[in-house]
């Protein structure tokens, strides 16, 4: 196997919103090691997900990293990927790769087998106390079939969740225990040269707690809102009531929600330390030359903006996550403004390592707008959550279309004026044409993409002039 290609170290954040690192423009928060990956290497600034089919949005989203598949092309979606979906470790694997993996992992026990030869402190929920996480040792059979019952699901009522583990180590973090199992891979002999190494965070996912001394450094009263917050979202969206809603009362306060986005700060800056800490192993170790590093968000978080506090719904906020990668081949010091989204990952990494993209994979690599600022591997980005909202962004416009219990509603947002997303321009009539278009676009993609199944996106159009 060829011995001279990059080893790539991915990690991977929960909730992390796009505007969360402040050499990307947020004076507010503190994260000088993500500043320093921002310095070294190229931000996508318009990456986003595209949506999911369930309110825990980073099952789906993480089903589709993994594989490069759109949303509505995962045949089965959650705790099991089927075996025709080639998964990024695999495909790494039998290029020659070590595969390891630590932290979250969301799509079950199968797929986490398939996809790493190595591993540790291995967590197979979609959230937990993060100073008692249930984890797994690597388990080279790759029999992660540990059936514990423990409270009902989070996100359902009829549901009992099952905990695997093997171990807790009480009182020490998520971020730290994660950060540990990355830095002793670095040190050990298991880290063969090319390797793959995915460190998938539970942070800054809520419940938000951290070290105290974080935590001091974002007083709540000093937390600037955003020009979105709003006590209230103004009509059903069609998920109101989700488990991500309730965590803060109605009508939101601009105390309440002042608080709320201290935490998430502070929790993203201890996530931040434990970032320096496996950089600085990686230094350490002599392979940080070779070696493509990747940061990405699964989702991000509304936390008061548009009266919202979760991930179920298609705002900006709620879509655009943090896309970061530095190493060889990649431009040093640049910005990129194409639209990708998180599929787009999978076929980069190929090309960065030549290896062979394989036929399953749909997202598109972005090598090319890395070293050319004009190139545009996408002209519009598609969205959807569940049956109950759908959107389209091109050229500056977004065009959001709900459908909750049979009522409308429509959202247009001319983005280069209000980025903000708060001024509605669906009722302009010198709009009829943007809105027109934008509607010929999203079902179009609808039917490419097979988002027309009955009760998924089939009611969107009903009684709805958008000619196509």
């Amino acid at each position: 196997m060829p011995t001279d290609r990059p080893n790539i170290l991915f990690l991977f954040t929960d909730d992390q919103r796009f505007d969360t690192i402040r050499a990307l423009g947020n004076p507010d928060i503190a994260t000088p090691n993500l500043d320093a990956l921002v310095g070294r290497g190229t931000a996508f600034t318009n990456a986003y997900i595209m949506g999911g089919s369930c309110p825990a949005v980073c099952m789906p989203s993480r089903a589709m990293l993994m594989t490069g598949r759109t949303l509505y092309h995962l045949q089965e979606q959650g705790q099991r990927i089927p075996e025709d979906h080639r998964l990024l470790g695999e495909t790494l694997q039998q290029a020659g790769y070590t595969t390891f993996g630590t932290g979250k992992w969301h799509n079950g026990p199968d797929s986490y087998a398939r996809s790493f030869s190595a591993g540790a402190e291995i967590f197979f929920g979609g959230m937990e106390d993060h100073w008692n996480v249930p984890a797994c040792d690597f388990d080279p059979t790759g029999r992660y079939d540990l059936q514990r019952p423990v409270v009902k699901d989070a996100w359902s009522s009829n549901q009992v969740s099952y905990r695997r583990c093997d171990h807790i180590t009480p009182g020490k973090h998520s971020s730290e225990l994660f950060a540990d199992a990355a830095v002793a891979f670095l040190r050990s002999d298991e880290a063969h040269e090319p390797f793959f190494m995915y460190v998938s965070t539970m942070a800054p996912h809520d419940p938000r707690t951290m070290p105290k001394e974080y935590l001091a450094m974002y007083p709540p009263h000093r937390v600037t809102l955003p020009p979105s917050f709003m006590p209230e979202h103004p009509f059903d969206n069609g998920e109101l009531w989700v488990r991500d809603e309730k965590l803060a009362p109605w009508p939101r306060t601009e105390a309440e929600i002042q608080r709320h986005n201290a935490e998430y700060y502070a929790m993203i800056s201890h996530l931040d330390a434990q970032i320096g800490r496996i950089l600085a192993a990686l230094r350490e170790s002599g392979r940080a030359e070779d070696t493509i590093i990747v940061l990405a968000g699964d989702n991000g978080l509304a936390i008061g903006r548009h009266g919202l506090m979760g991930k179920q719904n298609m705002y900006d906020h709620s879509l655009h996550v943090p896309l970061l990668f530095a190493g060889p081949g990649v431009p040093v010091g640049q910005q990129r403004a194409a639209y990708c989204y998180l599929i787009d990952i999978y076929p980069t990494l190929c090309e960065l390592g030549g290896v062979a993209v394989p036929g399953t994979v749909e997202g598109r690599s972005l090598v090319a707008a890395m070293r050319d600022p004009l190139s545009r591997p996408r002209d519009a980005l598609h969205f959807a959550y569940r049956n109950v909202q759908r959107a389209v962004q091109q050229d500056g416009l977004k065009l959001i279309e709900y459908v909750v219990d049979g009522t409308r509603h429509t959202q247009l947002f001319d983005l280069a004026t209000d980025p903000w997303e708060m001024t509605n321009l669906a009722e302009d009539t010198a709009r009829t044409g943007d809105l027109a278009s934008l509607r010929r676009e999203l079902r179009g993609w609808q039917s490419e993409l097979d988002d027309t199944q009955p009760g998924q996106g089939e009611g969107f159009w009903a009684g709805v002039d958008a000619p196509g």
